[in-house]
Parts: structure tokens; C-alpha cells; sequence
């Protein structure tokens, strides 16, 4: 899964190809609890919503209520965005973030056992993990640039920087 070209991959294999930038990323969404997810409704049109997340076993998790529309639009069409809590005021601190790719829904089995004694979350729920197709934090540099790095499979990462 890490050769180049490859479309999509898991968090592990972002966080062993990028460590630094994996750590900042966890750190911008372990900053608060709820983020925004975005997925595309049965018309094609972006639908936002929060969500919790969960990075466990070199997975990024994301669970959900039943029923829920962002369990609907998943099943029908896998991709999402999903933009970390840039938290109160205008510093965001570390940066704004965002991770985008494709969810993967878990049915029973190993892996939900193990999220489901870890997270101890709420019965019945629907879990994803994700596959990722890219990772983009942007911020502000010296307060002169505004910086975004943006990681793709297989790629190294491309800094950007703008006046």
C-alpha cells in the first residue's frame, strides 16, 4: 500500500511516511471533540456534520450514530472531508486541518471489538475507518506567509506559501 501512486492509504501509513506532520494533525483534532464532516447527500450536494474521531491502532476512526444521514451518504458514495475544531477565536493554534479520502464501514469483527473496548461508545453505532487521500494543514508563518502543506500517497509533501 505505500508505493507510489497508490490512491488511497491508512493513517498508519501516512504517520510512518510524515511523523511530524501526523503528530500536528492528531494534536489539532485531539485539541477539542467535535469536527465537521463532509459527505455528499444522494443529489450530489455537500452535507456537513459533526462529528467525534479516533485515532487508534494506526487507524483514523470515525463512529456514528445508526441511522444517521452521514451513515446514508457514506454507504452511498465513500468519500468524505472532515475539517478539524479550529477552536474559539481567530488564532488557531497549530494551524487549520483537514483530512480527506474515503470511509470504510467495519461490521463485526476484530477491529470493532477492539474500538468498542478502547472507546466504550454508545450501543448500536456504525463504524468507518478511513483510507486517506490526502492530509492539508494551512497556517501562518512568521505572520507574513500563509503556509499549506499538503500530503497525497506516495508523494512527498508540497509547501506552499503565499503573501
Amino acid at each position: 500500500m505505500t508505493a507510489r501512486g497508490t490512491t488511497a492509504v491508512n493513517w498508519a501509513v501516512f504517520a510512518g511516511a510524515e511523523p511530524e506532520f501526523a503528530r500536528v494533525v492528531e494534536d489539532r483534532f485531539g485539541a477539542f471533540t467535535h469536527h465537521v464532516l463532509a459527505t455528499l447527500r444522494k443529489d450530489g450536494s455537500p452535507r456537513t456534520s459533526g462529528l467525534e474521531v479516533r485515532f487508534l491502532a494506526g487507524e483514523l476512526w470515525l463512529g456514528m450514530m445508526p441511522g444517521s444521514l452521514k451513515v446514508l451518504d457514506l454507504r452511498r458514495d465513500p468519500r468524505f472531508s472532515l475539517q478539524a475544531n479550529p477552536g474559539e477565536g481567530t488564532g488557531m493554534g497549530g494551524g487549520d486541518v483537514r483530512v480527506g479520502g474515503r470511509a470504510v464501514e467495519v461490521g463485526d469483527g476484530a477491529a470493532r471489538a477492539r474500538y468498542v473496548e478502547e472507546v466504550e461508545p454508545p450501543e448500536p453505532f456504525h463504524l468507518f475507518r478511513t483510507e486517506l487521500t490526502e492530509v492539508v494543514r494551512t497556517y501562518v508563518e512568521d505572520d507574513a506567509y500563509l503556509v499549506a502543506q499538503v500530503w497525497r500517497p506516495g508523494e512527498p509533501v508540497r509547501v506552499l506559501r503565499r503573501t
